[in-house]
């Protein structure tokens, strides 16, 4: 990109074609409020504006799921050598791999539930299934976001019924379903904002859940003892370390009665519409909405003034 002094404007990226593209829309048209300064982009195909240009612009990116979270777009910002911010391409393909995370994060010697994975259209056995994992399961994509085709199955009957309803093709995982508190952890700048426990009336946060107004209630933060809430960031933040993210994300967790708890995944382009997970996490440390965009998109322009790689 070259060296000297550039005062690049900021790109809010946000659309796409994945299936999450709506909610990625209403994400980039919130942070485009709270940055009246900067260019919003609604993206109708998977591939960067023409008129971006690296001497120019500094990307915030704000895709949710397949090729804006899965490393695609990444690795197309690194080719044109514009600065965005957020996780690279390899972090990125990572984190959109349940299966590939969760390896990972065993090697850190972090908490992660069991999983089987399999190709669509040959599932295993529900019997089989159930005896690996036990009777209640979830089965979802490896690879999509948001809960996206996420089925709750309970006994050999509604897991064979849920196995058989899976479409041809993609990779799919089974895990088994931790009983206890849904809790998630916000990351900026690679440190543990709060804690915040999600509450969904059905007891399944999934894709309704998560973006219908009234669909889940969040606390935030999170009723948990001082020592544990912090022992629950620190392992957030190792694991953000362990996958090789940058900027922000957003840590998944379940924490069983017990107060074990275990990280589900990791999401490098988390939501930030109205109902948002990774707002609420910032108001926990005194971080209003506009600051929190602010500083996610400080990195990008930083990088692109420094001249620095994407």
């Amino acid at each position: 990109m070259g060296g000297g002094a550039v005062s690049p404007r900021l790109v809010i990226l946000c659309g796409g074609r994945s299936s999450e593209r709506e909610v990625s829309l209403v994400s980039g048209r919130c942070a485009a409020r709270a940055l009246p300064s900067a260019r919003l982009a609604e993206l109708d195909a998977d591939e960067l504006p023409s008129w971006l240009d690296p001497r120019a612009h500094a990307v915030l990116p704000l895709l949710h799921g397949g090729w804006g979270e899965g490393g695609g777009l990444q690795e197309a910002l690194e080719r044109r050598g514009v600065a965005y911010s957020g996780s690279d391409a390899a972090a990125s393909r990572l984190c959109m791999d349940k299966v590939a995370t969760k390896a990972r994060l065993r090697v850190a010697g972090l908490p992660v539930a069991d999983e089987v994975e399999f190709p669509g259209g040959r599932p295993p056995a529900a019997r089989d299934l159930a005896a690996r994992l036990g009777e209640q399961v979830f089965v979802k994509p490896v690879d999509q976001g948001s809960s996206v085709g996420l089925r709750r199955a309970s006994g050999i009957g509604e897991i064979a019924e849920a196995l058989a309803s899976l479409p041809p093709g993609g990779r799919w995982m089974a895990e088994p379903l931790l009983v206890g508190r849904e809790l998630t952890v916000g990351l900026l700048g690679g440190e543990a904002l709060g804690v915040v426990e999600i509450l969904a009336p059905g007891g399944v946060y999934d894709y309704a859940s998560k973006y219908t107004p009234g669909g889940s209630e969040h606390i935030a933060p999170a009723d948990l003892p001082p020592a544990l809430a912090a022992a629950i960031g620190r392992a957030a933040e190792a694991a953000f370390a362990a996958c090789g993210c940058r900027d922000f994300a957003r840590v998944d967790l379940v924490l069983s009665a017990d107060g074990r708890f275990s990280i589900l995944e990791i999401n490098t382009l988390p939501g930030m519409t109205e109902t948002s997970l990774l707002p609420d996490s910032a108001r926990c440390r005194g971080i209003g909405y506009a600051q929190l965009v602010s500083r996610m998109a400080e990195p990008a322009l930083r990088r692109a003034q420094e001249g620095a790689r994407p």
